[in-house]
């Protein structure tokens, strides 16, 4: 490379959902660089190209002519799952150090804030597995100018990728903000597609317990109805944050960000977390009358229980006098003895029978 000022490294790491991406310079870390021009498309940015931008006062002042077009702006892509990533994309040159050390952070945390002309932060994504249900949530981070886009990433994100080719195929936004409004977009939109699921799951038990009948088992209904409340529990607390930050009277966007962060993302956010709250309302109820058949099926059965045990009494009683081994015991002798003893114990739980009815106890 022409700037040895920077490590490089000998293997480009790319995204699975990025096979046709371009190839990009060698550069610790980098999995993308690009150039992107509103009305014309993105083209590829080269290692000393990548260097003088970073480098430049172009990252402070959008008039500067460092971009190859006017009216231009840039894309930088890191992977930092590597230390020597993450160390050198934390002291990357025309950052803040603050900054830096944001997008080289590996914990988990949703923030974002803004100084100057400069705004940062960390939001969520879903990872890359394969059955939308079972992927997980992790944290990318950006730090933007109005010509400069920096992202930095652990794990492959599938939205990422959108983004870089909706570039190409959706035209591109006239600054970096857009990019961030599509990743909310498609980030919210996979959060409804996961609703729109555990609304379905919730419809199927719904339908079962009005359609139950009196002896059916309900444990697999309630397992069904707590694998939708974790879910959504679990997305709620991804969502809310994002709405919280968004909607924090303190963050003060610049001008060129505010229409796409402030309006825009916060109002698909918004929509997403009244959609949330609704379902997990719903799953609340749904479980609340789980629990009442669960209880009206278990006093049934107790009832059931507790009626034969009374009828039951009598009869344990007459058995247990002609159980006793004593002398003199009247029809020990005689082949009718065993037929009394059984119509005796019919008659006192007839008579028990009819008793309870009296009392009206079942």
């Amino acid at each position: 490379m022409p700037d040895n000022t920077v490590p490089t490294f000998s293997f480009t790491v790319l995204d699975p959902a990025l096979k046709e991406a371009h190839s990009v310079p060698r550069i610790k870390g980098l999995v993308w660089a690009i150039e992107a021009v509103p009305g014309k498309g993105i083209t590829p940015l080269e290692a000393d190209e990548v260097q003088r931008i970073l480098q430049s006062p172009a990252v402070e002042d959008p008039e500067n002519d460092v971009l190859l077009e006017a009216n231009s702006w840039c894309w930088l892509h890191f992977d930092t799952v590597h230390r020597s990533a993450r160390s050198h994309v934390g002291r990357l040159p025309g950052m803040p150090e603050d900054v830096g050390m944001m997008l080289a952070e590996t914990d988990y945390g949703i923030a974002l804030e803004a100084a100057d002309d400069t705004v940062w932060g960390a939001l969520p994504a879903f990872d890359d597995a394969l059955a939308e249900e079972d992927r997980e949530i992790c944290a990318w981070r950006f730090a933007m100018r109005q010509n400069l886009l920096i992202t930095t990433r652990r794990t492959p994100i599938p939205v990422l990728g959108s983004a870089y080719r909706s570039l190409q195929t959706q035209g591109v936004p006239r600054n970096p903000a857009g990019v961030i409004d599509r990743v909310l977009r498609d980030f919210t939109g996979t959060v409804r597609r996961q609703l729109g699921q555990l609304d379905d799951e919730l419809d199927r038990a719904e339908d079962v317990l009005l359609a139950i009948e009196h002896g059916s088992d309900l444990g697999h209904l309630g397992g069904i109805v707590g694998k939708v409340r974790r879910r959504a529990t679990e997305l709620r607390r991804v969502v809310m944050p994002i709405d919280r930050v968004l909607r924090d009277e303190d963050l003060d966007l610049p001008d060129w960000a505010e229409d796409d962060l402030r309006d825009r993302a916060e109002r698909q956010i918004h929509a997403a977390l009244d959609d949330l709250i609704a379902l997990q309302d719903r799953a609340r109820s749904l479980q609340d009358e789980l629990a009442s058949s669960q209880a009206e099926e278990t006093n049934r059965r107790l009832c059931i229980v507790s009626i034969v045990t009374t009828l039951m009494l009598p009869a344990t009683l007459v058995t247990g006098f002609f159980g006793m081994n004593t002398g003199g015991m009247f029809l020990a002798s005689g082949g009718l003895g065993t037929i009394f003893a059984g119509g005796l114990c019919v008659a006192a739980m007839i008579v028990t029978f009819i008793f309870m009815k009296m009392a009206r106890l079942f």
